[in-house]
């Protein structure tokens, strides 16, 4: 059995809106994240990684994203407590709200870094520049069609 977990990859200004997760968070805490969680379980539902992720970019950082989602690709992994998850990242497009750790219990700080500044930054972890990587190439993939 896997959790479902949905991350925002968010682009404003050409930098991405990067949280640290919070230092008590069981897994990866204190790592650089794209902004997300876990899917619940809703029985018959419509449209339910879609309203996850932005229902989560709303609560972690306030910022509301347009309804438009880009799927940018899925990963599978295992949790530092064992936990096996599948990991669905969206190219989200910002709309409205200031970013800020309006979840200090799960984000420590909020980022707006460029993709070199990730891809550098020590507390970045592989998925997360796999991710922006993925995203990215989504970007100028979109913008050259």
């Amino acid at each position: 059995m896997f959790i479902v977990n949905v991350e925002g990859a968010i682009r404003k200004n050409d930098k991405w809106l990067i949280i640290e997760r919070s230092k008590n968070e069981e897994h990866a805490g204190g790592l650089l994240s794209l902004v997300g969680g876990k899917v619940d379980i809703e029985g018959n539902s419509s449209d339910i990684l879609e309203r996850t992720v932005k229902r989560e970019i709303l609560e972690e950082v306030g910022v509301n994203i347009k309804d438009r989602l880009t799927y940018v690709h899925s990963t599978s992994f295992v949790t530092d407590s064992g936990e096996n998850v599948v990991d669905i990242v969206f190219l989200c497009e910002y709309d409205s709200g200031e970013a800020f750790p309006k979840s200090p219990v799960e984000v420590e700080e909020v980022l707006w870094l460029t993709t070199k500044e990730v891809l550098d930054h020590p507390n970045s972890p592989i998925y997360l520049k796999e991710s922006i990587i993925h995203a990215e190439e989504l970007i100028y993939y979109i913008i050259d069609k």
